[in-house]
This record gives structure tokens, C-alpha cells and sequence, in this order.
């Protein structure tokens, strides 16, 4: 038992030493902080006792936190229990949530991985790679940028989630809803048109997004915990439990349902962990390099992270990635500079990092942030951010 522990602390400083994080330890649930100069370590504790009061409570059932500045991680722990059962296990650092739309940003890096190889252009009209789309308006960057005219979910939603409807079906009806204003002259938040952007994935490469995104993301950044699906040989009692009213709809097709977990579908279907996340925005942080060797261009890194829509002033968005500064983006607190990026997600998630100070943070919850409208995810950003001192 003894040396089987000891293999399990290697393999992680082993990770995150390739990843250019540096960790004080990561077998404990509530881990020690690292003294850092120019970082209040009792201002971190602020932030970690928020999420400590709020699992104690039951109000929420897990959490996950880990921040990080200048590559070095400061705090990573993991809160309350796997399941709203008696004899649930405990939370650990590495616990797998699942993410809702921080899974947007990640699809696009699938694709701006192909318009790096000269594959895809961003200004290319959506129906070259997508003969049937029955707006010829739309631009690929428009898919990426929330100025696609889609909608946010299909009218057929919930009837297509009841009926168990296959990813392609929703692909089918998303090529001919109708627009809500014609792409490129506004702004509004969807995720239909990064269903598209994973279909133009798919269709270019030949391979299925979840098995592209392993090859060209996941495994060369040693993200060896995060899956577009549930992923190989995973099963959802091992993950962290979605905080959901309970029914048949829910049973049927909600967040714990093995249909909805295993979709795959490239607006919120990934699982993953703090530490993979905090992997893939060190990255970011880095210009795109991991361990010493590029896996995203400077130029990606720069065109995900910037403003795409100057031509529509108060509707900022990078490719992907939200910004600090963006319309609908509250949860990465007030406290944060204008380039922070970053993105949340509908089942209580939030990850960003600060080019300014160097600092990212890495928020997995399980309650739904639209229950106190992401509230506990910007108190906790707050008091992550007001850790630096200098």
C-alpha cells in the first residue's frame, strides 16, 4: 500500500512538473499553501474557506479549487463528498467534473488547430465545409464568436434530449434553424454554433471530435484526466455528482444520465479536473508552449485571447475563450485586469487566468451556477485575486 501511494505522488509531481506547474503536495484533500512571494497565502484561505462553508453546508455537494501564479500552484483541494449519498466518497484535488461550456474554448482549439495546417480559414463562409447550412452568411469565426445568429439551444431541445437523439440529429436541425439576426450584426451568446464548429472539425479531419481533441490537445498536454464523453473505462459514480432536481426528464436526459454524460457534444459535454484545466490555461499564459515544446501557435494563442468583435462595441469575445471584459462574463469576479480570459459553465464551473498577474484559478463546483447566477464563483474569484500583492 505504502509504495503504491508513493508511485501515485511521483506520477503527479511528474505531471505537473511537465506541465511547468510546481506542487507542494497532491495526495491530501485540504493541501498546505505554498508560500509564494507577493501572494497572501491567509487571502487564499479566504477563497478556500468560502467553498469549505458552502460543501459543510451541503448547499453545495463538491468542489474542486486550484490557483496558480507565474506556473507555481498555490492552493489545490478538493471539498465535499462525490455523491448525495451516505457512504459517498470524499472529494480529492483530482476529482473529475463535469464542465458544461468551459467545453466551448477546448472545441475551439480543435479548430484553430486546423486552420493552423492551412485546413480551415476563419473567414471562409461556414457552408464551404458545410454544404447543407442553409445560412450562407455565416463565417466560421461567427461560430466561434457568439455572432452566428444561432440559437443558444435548438427549439427541439428538449424533444431530441427525451427521444435520446443522437449527436448528428441535433448537427441536422442546427444546419437549418432559423437565424435570430443575421450573423456577423450582433452579438448573443450560443451554443449551436459550437456544435457547428465541432461538426467542421469532424468533417475536415475525418476523425470524431472526442478522438481529435485526445490526439491534438489532451495527449500532448498531459490533460490525462479529461475526456470529450465520459472517456475509456470511466463511469459517472467516479465522478462528481451534478446538483439537479430530481424527475424523470432528469433521469432520462439530465447531467447524470448516461446518455447526457456520453453525448460528446462539443458545447458542454467534456469531463475533466482543476489540474488539466489549470494545464491547458498555463499554456495560454505560456504563448502556447507545454514542457518546453509549442502546441499552439503564438499567433492562436494571441487570435483566442483578443477581441474578435471590435465592429460590435460592448460585445467582446475572443475565439472561444471569454474575456474579462465581455457582455455576459461576471464570474471571473471584479477584481481581475481586462485581459483576463477564461470561461464558465452551466453545471457551477469557472476557469480563467490573468496575463497581468500571472495567476490563474480553477473553480469545479457541482450546483448550477444560474441558482445564484454564478455568485459563489465570483465571491471565490474575488478572493483569489485580491491574493496578490504585488
Amino acid at each position: 500500500m505504502q509504495s503504491r501511494a508513493w508511485a501515485g505522488i511521483l506520477e503527479s509531481l511528474m505531471r505537473l512538473t511537465a506541465a511547468c506547474l510546481l506542487l507542494a503536495a497532491t495526495t491530501a484533500t485540504a493541501q498546505s499553501l505554498v508560500p509564494a512571494a507577493g501572494v497572501s497565502s491567509p487571502q487564499l484561505e479566504t477563497a478556500s474557506q468560502l467553498l469549505s462553508a458552502e460543501t459543510s453546508s451541503g448547499r453545495v455537494l463538491a468542489a474542486s479549487l486550484l490557483v496558480a501564479q507565474h506556473g507555481k500552484i498555490l492552493l489545490h483541494r478538493g471539498y465535499g463528498k462525490l455523491a448525495p449519498t451516505a457512504n459517498a466518497k470524499p472529494v480529492t484535488p483530482g476529482t473529475v467534473f463535469l464542465l458544461a461550456s468551459i467545453t466551448k474554448p477546448v472545441t475551439a482549439c480543435a479548430l484553430l488547430r486546423l486552420v493552423e495546417r492551412g485546413r480551415v480559414s476563419l473567414n471562409d463562409p461556414a457552408h464551404l465545409y458545410l454544404p447543407e447550412l442553409k445560412h450562407r452568411e455565416i463565417r466560421v469565426r461567427d461560430l466561434l464568436s457568439h455572432t452566428s445568429g444561432m440559437p443558444d439551444m435548438l427549439p427541439e431541445n428538449t424533444e431530441l434530449r427525451r427521444a435520446h437523439a443522437p449527436l448528428p440529429d441535433f448537427v441536422a436541425h442546427a444546419l437549418t434553424t432559423p437565424l435570430l439576426y443575421a450573423p456577423g450584426t450582433n452579438f448573443r451568446y450560443q451554443s449551436m454554433g459550437t456544435l457547428l464548429a465541432g461538426e467542421i472539425v469532424e468533417r475536415v479531419s475525418g476523425i470524431k471530435l472526442r478522438d481529435f481533441e485526445r490526439q491534438e490537445i489532451f495527449e500532448p498536454l498531459g490533460m490525462k484526466d479529461s475526456s470529450l464523453g465520459m472517456g475509456a473505462g470511466r463511469r459517472i459514480e467516479d465522478t462528481a455528482w451534478c446538483q439537479t432536481a430530481p424527475g424523470p426528464d432528469a433521469d432520462r436526459f439530465g447531467p447524470n444520465s448516461p446518455y447526457w454524460r456520453d453525448m460528446g457534444h462539443p458545447w458542454g459535454g467534456m469531463h475533466s479536473t482543476t489540474m488539466d484545466l489549470a494545464i491547458l490555461l498555463q499554456t495560454f499564459l505560456n504563448g502556447g508552449v507545454y514542457n518546453g515544446r509549442r502546441v499552439f501557435s503564438p499567433a492562436t494563442v494571441a487570435a483566442m485571447t483578443r477581441d474578435q468583435n471590435t465592429s460590435l462595441p460592448g460585445r467582446s469575445w475572443g475565439l472561444g475563450w471569454g474575456l474579462a471584459t465581455s457582455p455576459v462574463w461576471a464570474y471571473f469576479g471584479d477584481l481581475v485586469s481586462p485581459r483576463t480570459f477564461g470561461h464558465s459553465g452551466a453545471t457551477g464551473t469557472v476557469a480563467w487566468a490573468d496575463p497581468d498577474s500571472g495567476l490563474l484559478c480553477v473553480i469545479l463546483t457541482t450546483r448550477p451556477s444560474g441558482e445564484d447566477n454564478g455568485r459563489l464563483l465570483r465571491l471565490v474569484s474575488n478572493a483569489v485575486a485580491a491574493a496578490v500583492t504585488n
